[in-house]
């Protein structure tokens, strides 16, 4: 009876934390947050697009509180001139929060992708990548591995970014505050977030759509217990994937905060390689 009880309380607790891996319905996953006459759900829950005009963006947000995590989306973006923001966070002054953001660019060029890590309300976590491939041409997959270790960003499943748990060098890291799964397409960024304000939305393109499918998320809420799951514990890259991290960062990696002595004249801080 007591092995019955056993086996009963581990499929419960599979089935609690793939959920939202198994339901791939931005029906049942997701809310409109805002615009929402520029914001729809297609294909019968299988796609979510937000629209950009010149009257407005929107935005949309995850039902459920993640606490660690698996979490893939795939996007596909939208022109020059446009900010769209895609990343995890906790609500309140000292939130936690996990960054993507992507800034488009001349067409052409490449696409900028900006990353952050927020713990306890402090980020300044800058990391930023060209892209190298045209996002706004097909879906790409956008990935984020959290847990009490590391966060992992990942682009088609190549590792770009690694933030290490750094709690013993007196470094907060993001593990007691759930968090929802936020996206926003902004209106009109053109003045400041592309190439500081040199590249600008040709409007009579309009209305731009950014398009997300595939979200899958192998994730716990709030109250389930992740610690059986493979993710829970990875604390490092194989091999094949420090290869490709190390690729990425010779080749696109266009700024590290741990490299910018002059915005830190006091000292890096504490979680750079030293």
């Amino acid at each position: 009876m007591a092995l019955l009880l056993l086996l009963l309380y581990l499929v419960f607790t599979h089935l609690a934390i793939l959920q939202h891996a198994v339901s791939a319905s931005f029906n049942s996953d997701f809310d409109i947050s805002w615009g929402s006459d520029h914001a729809k759900i297609v294909d019968n829950g299988q796609q979510l697009q937000l629209t950009l005009d010149q009257s407005s963006g929107s935005g949309f947000q995850s039902k459920n509180e993640y606490l660690f995590g698996k979490i893939d989306m795939q996007i596909k973006f939208v022109p020059a001139g446009s900010v769209t923001a895609y990343y995890l966070s906790s609500q309140g002054d000292k939130h936690d929060e996990i960054d993507f953001e992507f800034l488009g660019n001349l067409s052409g060029d490449p696409y900028i992708m900006h990353t952050n890590v927020f713990s306890q309300g402090l980020g300044n976590r800058e990391m930023q990548f060209n892209l190298w491939f045209d996002p706004t041409a097909d879906f790409h997959t956008y990935s984020v591995l959290w847990n009490p270790q590391q966060i992992v960003f990942s682009v088609d499943g190549t590792p770009v970014r690694v933030f290490n748990n750094s709690e013993s060098l007196g470094v907060a890291y993001p593990k007691n505050q759930a968090m929802r799964i936020y996206s926003s397409l902004y209106w009109n960024a053109d003045n400041w977030a592309t190439r500081g304000g040199a590249v600008k939305i040709d409007w009579s393109n309009a209305p731009f759509v950014a398009s997300y499918q595939n979200f899958n998320a192998q994730a716990c809420t709030a109250s389930s217990d992740c610690s059986a799951s493979s993710w829970y514990a990875e604390q490092a890259l194989d091999s094949s994937e420090q290869q490709k991290l190390e690729w990425v960062r010779k080749n696109y990696m266009v700024y590290y905060y741990c490299s910018d002595t002059k915005r830190f004249p006091q000292g890096l801080p504490a979680e750079c390689p030293r």
